[in-house]
């Protein structure tokens, strides 16, 4: 543990690691605020109200300045711009190369960081190079070339996102919103400590197909049946298959014929995600 960091940031709270940091957000705030040290600027991101007020009064009780998003910051997209405003100032940045609207807060969270680092003199020019040039593997990753999308037809697109809970979740749920060019199918697996139905409700009106699969030699994983009957649970419309590879091969088979190129999204897990990755090389 690092007595007197230079800077400490909480990003949006939410349900997840429950076994871990409790079954609210009020606990897990609490845990998360824990990172906040005296005399220490502490960058909090969008957080839901009850998150909020948790970490403000630890803040108050070991005298943490906070740079709060919403009061003291804000980002907020404006075109094919990135608008960050704080201390009467607006500066204006290109978009973040990683997809999704949920990377706006994130870029907004990293430019605060960038500007209450006293001393380490991140211009312009590298924060507009960090935005346009991150990269993050398996959130929200286009999958082009590999073993896997060998399996689908070619004009079809294959993506993968390791979120796991309720708000990675809805944060793909307002990504696919803007997919609708294409026909949506979902694969999706899960480790029996998440709560599947929350994740996959704001996806399941979305999807024309979900299929559940296993989380391959993950012995916390749902079982395909377990993870299809959540994803029922939470709307969908769920079938099952005993391997990525077959998952994908049915998809195509079925919906193959359509005249619509279709898209694929592999999520629901980081183990997931990272043997699609081994899988795809």
């Amino acid at each position: 543990m690092i007595a007197r960091p230079q800077l400490t940031a909480i990003t949006p709270v939410s349900i997840d690691h429950v076994q871990y940091l409790g079954a609210t957000i009020e606990k897990i705030a609490f845990e998360k605020a824990g990172i906040l040290k005296p005399g220490v600027v502490g960058v909090i991101g969008p957080q839901p109200t009850a998150a909020l007020g948790v970490i403000e009064a630890r803040a108050r009780d070991i005298g943490a300045p906070l740079w709060r998003f919403g009061k003291e910051w804000r980002a907020a997209r404006s075109g094919d711009a990135l608008i960050y405003e704080s201390g009467g100032r607006t500066d204006r940045y290109p978009l973040p190369n990683l997809p999704g609207a949920f990377q706006i807060e994130n870029a907004g969270i990293a430019l605060a960081c960038a500007e209450k680092l006293d001393g380490f003199g991140l211009h312009a020019a590298a924060k507009m190079h960090g935005l346009t040039h991150a990269s993050w593997p398996a959130r929200v990753q286009n999958l082009k070339g590999g073993k896997l999308s060998a399996l689908i037809p070619r004009d079809w697109e294959l993506w993968l996102d390791g979120g796991h809970n309720a708000s990675a979740g809805s944060a793909l749920a307002a990504l696919a919103q803007g997919w609708g060019d294409r026909p949506l199918h979902l694969v999706y697996g899960m480790l029996n400590t998440k709560a599947a139905r929350d994740f996959v409700r704001p996806l399941a009106p979305l999807a024309q197909s979900l299929t559940a699969i296993a989380i391959p030699e993950v012995e916390a994983s749902l079982s395909a049946e377990d993870a299809a009957a959540e994803a029922r649970a939470a709307g969908a419309h769920a079938e099952t298959a005993e391997s990525l590879e077959a998952a994908l091969r049915t998809i195509a088979q079925v919906h193959g014929h359509n005249a619509k190129a279709a898209r694929v999204l592999i999520c629901g897990s980081l183990y997931l995600a990272g043997h699609v990755l081994a899988l795809d090389q």
